[in-house]
Formats: structure tokens, C-alpha cells, sequence
């Protein structure tokens, strides 16, 4: 096999983004939704490259991807960095905003492509937050819940007219988490 010949480039597409994924410490099914690697072929990469002295060490998560959605919506802090996160899949093409402030999968998108866009998005909120309170599963799940179950939408604030991350069944003060954060600074310095 030649690495060079193109009919090996969709392969190699997901033997990278399958890396990518196990150094953002993906759990084994939301790699497998993204490659259509199966469960073995991703433990034997991980065995492969990663245990025992292989590229770097990482922690595997066990079991299901997280679900709930109110840890994006708890706390501004978490709440802000959910809607930085939720810019980023809009900025790196994983997802297009739509009316009412909702997010839809970006047209034409295969799974692999939207994988990929989802890695770049999440390096780029790495690189905003080094220190991030959302892991990559939590940034799937947040995807998912913005774009497929839609239990969360990009909300206006009247304050500043930015968009926020919300949910969409919760009470809604139409105050984004960084004015919320701007009025606690405000209001404990007098």
C-alpha cells in the first residue's frame, strides 16, 4: 500500500481523526460515531499508540457520554464558555445558526468532516480556556443538544445583543453570562 494513493485518503482521514479524538480523551462511541471505526479497531489504536510509552499517555473514559444539559446553563462561568463553544462550531463550519437562534448541522457535512470540525473547534476553545471547564465529551454532547434534541438554543441578550447559550425550557431573563458575570463584579465593588 502506498500512503500516497487516493484511494486510501478516506482511511487515513479516520485513522487521524480517530488520534485526534483519543488525545481529546473521547470515549470509545463518540469515536465510533465519527469514524465508523469499530469498538475494537479503536482499542487496538489506542493499545497501539497510546499505552505503554506509545505518543502520550491518556486517560480512557468508560461508558456513556454525558447527557444532561444543565451543566451548560448552572453557572455563567460555564455558561459563557458553553457559548464560546457553541461560536466556535459556528466559526469552524460544524454547525450554521438558524432562525430563532438555532444551531443546524452544517449542510453537506459527513461524518468524519463534522468530526474533524468539532476537534478544530475544540482546540480552539482549549487555546481560549487552558485551564477549560468543559472535556470534548461534554463539548459533543453540548453539540448534540444545541443541534439534534435542540433542548438548548443561541438566546439574544438585551444588554449587549450577544447570543448565549440557553435552555430552551427554562425561564429566560434575556441576560447573557457575561453581563451576568459584569453586574456580580459591578455590584460587589460597591
Amino acid at each position: 500500500m502506498r500512503v500516497t494513493d487516493q484511494r486510501y485518503s478516506a482511511e487515513l482521514d479516520k485513522f487521524d481523526l480517530a488520534i485526534r479524538m483519543i488525545r481529546h480523551e473521547a470515549r470509545t462511541g463518540t469515536i465510533r460515531a465519527c469514524t465508523g471505526f469499530s469498538e475494537d479497531r479503536i482499542r487496538k489504536i489506542y493499545g497501539t499508540y497510546f499505552r505503554d510509552g506509545g505518543l502520550t499517555t491518556v486517560r480512557r473514559q468508560r461508558g456513556k457520554s454525558p447527557r444532561r444539559i444543565a451543566r451548560f446553563v448552572d453557572s455563567p462561568p460555564r455558561q459563557l464558555e458553553a457559548t464560546v463553544l457553541a461560536a466556535l462550531f459556528v466559526l469552524c463550519h460544524a454547525g450554521e445558526l438558524g432562525r430563532e437562534g438555532r444551531l443546524q448541522r452544517a449542510a453537506g457535512t459527513d461524518r468524519v468532516t463534522l468530526g474533524q470540525r468539532l476537534c478544530q473547534a475544540y482546540e480552539a476553545y482549549r487555546d481560549l480556556h487552558p485551564q477549560p471547564r468543559l472535556s470534548f465529551e461534554w463539548a459533543w454532547n453540548l453539540y448534540h443538544s444545541l443541534v439534534d434534541s435542540r433542548e438548548l438554543y443561541l438566546a439574544s441578550c438585551t444588554g449587549c445583543g450577544g447570543h448565549y447559550v440557553q435552555d430552551s425550557f427554562a425561564l429566560d431573563y434575556h441576560h447573557c453570562p457575561f453581563c451576568e458575570i459584569t453586574d456580580q463584579q459591578r455590584g460587589s465593588r460597591t
